[in-house]
């Protein structure tokens, strides 16, 4: 029963120590990350004379979803095109979404040179891809010419 009484003992001082070693390595650790950096002045020579700078990141582009869910209705109605395509643009006029809400398919009418080239909407490939925009004012002119039409009849 002793023996068992010291075993118990020697467990908790080794269990006690390891505890106060790792938390006062956490805390070397912790404060050697906040401290203050360091100026080397061997570094902010070279990138004086033309060395490595930083340079910005880059904005990530949108994929067609990511881009709709800022539009009313999801973008349905609207055009949209990839950021190469010159004179073509999709109408979009149907829009599967998954759950997270970045991916999914669509569908729309091709548009070239602003008028319709198909008749049926087609599945829009490279939906995923990221270089698509919105194109503004198409939707605005069309309604505008439309209530135009119903004015002057």
């Amino acid at each position: 029963m002793a023996t068992g009484l010291l075993a118990r003992r020697a467990q908790s001082t080794i269990g006690e120590t390891s505890a106060l070693f790792r938390s006062s390595f956490t805390s070397f650790l912790r404060n050697l990350s906040t401290a203050a950096p360091i100026n080397n002045s061997a570094a902010d020579s070279a990138a004086a004379d033309g060395g490595e700078v930083q340079k910005p990141k880059r904005k990530k582009k949108k994929n067609l979803f990511e881009v709709a869910q800022f539009l009313p209705n999801w973008g349905i109605g609207y055009h949209m095109a990839k950021t190469h395509w010159t004179g073509v643009s999709y109408e979009i006029t149907k829009i599967n979404l998954y759950k997270d809400g970045r991916h999914g398919k669509a569908w729309g009418l091709v548009h070239k040179d602003g008028a319709v080239a198909a008749d049926a909407p087609k599945k829009i490939s490279g939906v995923h891809k990221r270089c698509w925009k919105y194109i503004p004012n198409t939707k605005k002119t069309e309604a505008n010419a439309s209530k135009q039409e119903l004015q002057t009849a």
